[in-house]
């Protein structure tokens, strides 16, 4: 049985931010839907998907550069987090859990790239 991706933590916990991003966007104001919302949830997707699309990537230069894309898009979430928190759409506790789950990711995908970087 072919498992592949699934197998990674980074995808592992990219794929529960997407799911977390979905469910606290569900309570964003209506207005919010085609702007932050959207954007919100494209970020998240692209997060996790890039991260899919790299692994099955024959070179590491082709790997890397979805990887980067991946690290990009985490990046741009954060601000979006930040900036729905501010305006008051997130609770404290959900932006803090966010934000926690947010680097984490960060942090393995920084991995994954640096275990990548050294085989160049």
């Amino acid at each position: 049985m072919y498992i592949g991706y699934k197998q990674l933590i980074v995808y592992q916990k990219a794929h529960q931010l997407v799911k977390m991003i979905y469910v606290i966007t569900r309570d964003f104001p209506k207005y919010e839907l085609f702007g932050l919302v959207s954007q919100m949830r494209r970020c998240a997707v692209s997060v996790a998907a890039n991260i899919v699309e790299g692994y099955g990537r024959r070179t590491i230069k082709d790997k890397l550069s979805f990887f980067f894309i991946s690290r990009g898009s985490l990046n741009e979430l954060e601000y979006y987090l930040d900036l729905s928190f501010e305006l008051g759409y997130i609770l404290k506790e959900n932006y803090e859990e966010l934000i926690q789950l947010r680097q984490e990711v960060g942090r393995l995908l920084n991995g994954l790239i640096g275990s990548f970087e050294i085989k160049l």
